[in-house]
């Protein structure tokens, strides 16, 4: 046994001997390393501080994080009003609050579908059959018959292939802009477009180019000068995808998207062009399938549209509707498709049915769009107030004829106003909710109201005659000059 021992390190010696004289100077030098990490691995656990408790604790209270992001000592403080508390029950055409019952000019229910039983009883029937949740995303346990039904019946409707169905109406554009705009890519987008759609372009890592609000020569300037860059740079220009974001109805505005225009824009650019539907899905053409119909965009021209189920079908959601291509992408690239919990069967059982509704009953959308129309007229009549959005958006934005200069005062003058027509004529009103300190754009402070198609002739003379009547007391009359 120790002649084997022996043998076998003169062995290794041997080997060692004749090694090349490189390799024996590595291993001399790992060896001194390795004894180095060692003697100070022991010196440092030698001089470790040893604190008490109470010297921890000491020290814990003492400790200030620093902020993520610093302050900004010139921002204006963003405005949130209180005037409203809890709304008990349905928010309906009317919505009762504290037992006292207002009609309701605030939330979106454009069709009147919160106050349309069959849609409770849809609700009610799919909860019976596939229980309250899905558990899980769609490509996990979370896909029911339902979704596969509602999707293909809003492809069936917008005369597209496919649908992808989004659990979360802001989490649609903001998952489907990045899912095809990546770092390096360009994309051009309305200076006033919503939140969600914000939060995708910032997501994107992509290069952003505003146009100006509604105005298509601003964005033949933007593309123009892309095109002379692109001259100069023909190899980076291969490399770069170019996109349009647009909405049909903006959510911050009431405008309404001069389409064509942006259309035949990008078709000669070669900009590939999404088109947000939230708030004119439902709403806008003969049927509701939206700014397309209305205007007589060829759908196919469009490289997705996307839409919620939130503000015209009283039910929760949203989908990208358009090829399969494009759709498919969707599947599996969308973060919030991928990675979300499915909508709830129930919802997605009552967005079939609001869909249904409407394919059965266009005199539906005709009576909305009338409402519309007639809101709109009494509501420019008003002496003291600007009256922004087209006259077929369902959202009327009324703003003060002469801005104070200040937007926190200017806030607080419409919350009065708000206060005084809630207490004196029962009418529920409300400013939009905005993240002021983050939206690349502002529109002027201003009272938000939704269009119902259940509101009478009557209801919206009595909400003109309200507003009206604040004008005279708060004297807004008297800044118009």
């Amino acid at each position: 046994m120790v002649t084997e021992v022996l043998w076998n390190f003169s062995a290794k010696l041997l080997s060692m001997i004749e090694a090349p004289w490189y390799h024996i100077i590595l291993e001399v030098i790992l060896l001194i390393w390795v004894i180095w990490l060692l003697r100070k691995k022991k010196k440092s656990e030698s001089t470790k501080i040893v604190l008490t408790k109470d010297e921890e604790e000491e020290i814990i209270k003492a400790w200030k994080p620093q902020p993520l992001v610093e302050d900004d000592p010139s921002a204006e403080e963003p405005y949130y009003s209180s005037l409203w508390t809890t709304v008990e029950g349905r928010p309906g055409k009317y919505l009762q609050v504290e037992g006292v019952k207002y009609l309701n000019m605030a939330t979106h229910n454009y069709l009147g579908f919160v106050d349309e039983e069959s849609m409770i009883d849809e609700a009610e029937s799919c909860i019976r059959k596939y229980g309250v949740g899905s558990c899980g995303p769609r490509g996990f346990y979370g896909t029911f018959d339902v979704h596969i039904k509602l999707e293909e019946a809003i492809a069936e409707f917008m005369n597209l292939e496919e649908t992808a169905l989004y659990s979360y109406g802001f989490a649609t554009i903001a998952s489907a802009i990045p899912s095809y705009a990546k770092n390096g890519d360009i994309v051009f987008a309305d200076e006033l477009v919503n939140f969600s759609i914000q939060k995708g372009l910032q997501a994107s890592r992509s290069t952003i180019k505003y146009f100006k609000h509604n105005d298509c020569e601003d964005l033949e300037r933007l593309l123009d000068e892309q095109l002379k860059q692109d001259l100069k740079n023909p190899k980076k220009a291969k490399t770069q995808k170019r996109f349009c974001v647009v909405e049909g109805i903006y959510a911050k505005t009431g405008a309404m998207c001069p389409l064509v225009g942006i259309n035949q824009l990008c078709l000669k650019h070669k900009v590939r062009l999404f088109v947000d539907e939230s708030i004119s899905f439902g709403v806008l053409g003969d049927t509701g399938r939206g700014i397309t119909e209305h205007l007589g965009v060829p759908v196919k021209d469009l490289d997705f549209i996307s839409g919620t189920m939130e503000y015209a079908f009283a039910s929760y959601g949203g989908f990208v509707v358009g090829s399969s291509y494009v759709v498919d992408h969707q599947r599996i690239s969308g973060l919030g498709y991928c990675f979300s919990a499915s909508l709830p069967p129930m919802l997605a059982g009552a967005g079939l049915h609001a869909l249904n509704l409407i394919r059965e009953n266009p005199s539906y959308i005709t009576e909305l769009q009338d409402n519309c129309r007639y809101l709109h007229k009494v509501l420019s009549k008003l002496n003291g107030f600007h009256l922004d959005g087209h006259e077929l958006s369902p959202l009327k934005f009324i703003s003060l004829i002469q801005s104070t200069g200040s937007r926190q005062i200017d806030h607080k003058i419409l919350d009065s106003i708000i206060l005084f027509v809630k207490d004196n004529y029962q009418i529920a009103l409300t400013q939009p909710a905005l993240l002021e300190n983050e939206e690349y754009r502002l529109p002027p402070a201003c009272i938000r109201l939704s269009v119902n198609r259940l509101l009478t002739k009557e209801e919206m003379e009595s909400v003109a005659h309200a507003l009206q009547s604040a004008s005279l007391l708060f004297e807004l009359y008297e800044t118009e000059s």
